[in-house]
């Protein structure tokens, strides 16, 4: 949890640092939300959606992806320590398992870390 904090830190300073190279005009907060997700990106974040689900067969927490094409969605099997809500948007890095999938319409991964948004 403290490279979670650490990197939340670094993340806050990176957005409150951030100006435009001309004085008389300050970013726009569409602007910083732009360099917050690129820097994101190029650190091997992947933004996402916490849904949770209470119908059976269903995956209780999974997180949803917007795609090129469409959304698609990750089953985190590891969140026994991460406190997340349904609806909350997240940063996370994962990795792909080779493993039966939990539900029909989400395919098993394992976060390997998460950044929520504040």
């Amino acid at each position: 949890m403290k490279a979670v904090n650490i990197l939340i830190l670094l993340f806050s300073i990176l957005l409150f640092s951030c100006s435009s190279t001309n004085n008389s005009v300050t970013a726009s907060s569409e602007d910083k939300a732009q360099i917050v997700k690129e820097k994101m990106m190029e650190a091997g974040f992947t933004k996402g959606t916490v849904v949770t689900s209470k119908i059976e067969g269903d995956c209780p927490i999974t997180i949803k992806v917007q795609g090129k094409d469409a959304p698609y969605f990750l089953d985190p099997i590891n969140l026994e320590n991460i406190e997340i809500n349904e609806g909350e948007n997240i940063w996370f890095k994962f990795a792909g398992l080779m493993m039966m999938n939990r539900c029909e319409k989400a395919n098993p991964i394992s976060i390997i870390e998460i950044v929520k948004n504040k």
